[in-house]
């Protein structure tokens, strides 16, 4: 039973680490999209014709979620990763 606990914990642990990279990149890649998108839509005048504000809106939206997304996987695989080697060195050691 302790060790059904211990993986719940590590995989917790795991899903969490996830969550906070990728609300970290989320917010990043928020700013460094809204910043061109804002600004073309100001000064250049096809993206002033075309890019309403949904539009401009869902640009940068589309940019956040891929960003969480991409970086929440990549940091529960790397951490699946590192466990499953030190689940394997252990191993190893005895």
């Amino acid at each position: 039973m302790a060790s059904i606990d211990h993986k719940l914990t590590i995989a917790k642990r795991c899903a969490r680490d996830g969550v906070i990279a990728g609300a970290k990149a989320a917010v990043v890649a928020t700013v460094a999209a809204a910043i061109p998108t804002l600004a073309s839509a100001r000064m250049l005048p096809w993206a002033r014709t075309y890019l309403n504000h949904t539009a401009q809106a869902l640009i940068i939206s589309s940019v956040a979620g891929a960003a969480y997304f991409i970086v929440a996987d990549k940091t529960v695989l790397q951490s699946a990763r590192n466990n499953s080697f030190k689940k394997a060195d252990k191993a190893e050691a005895m």
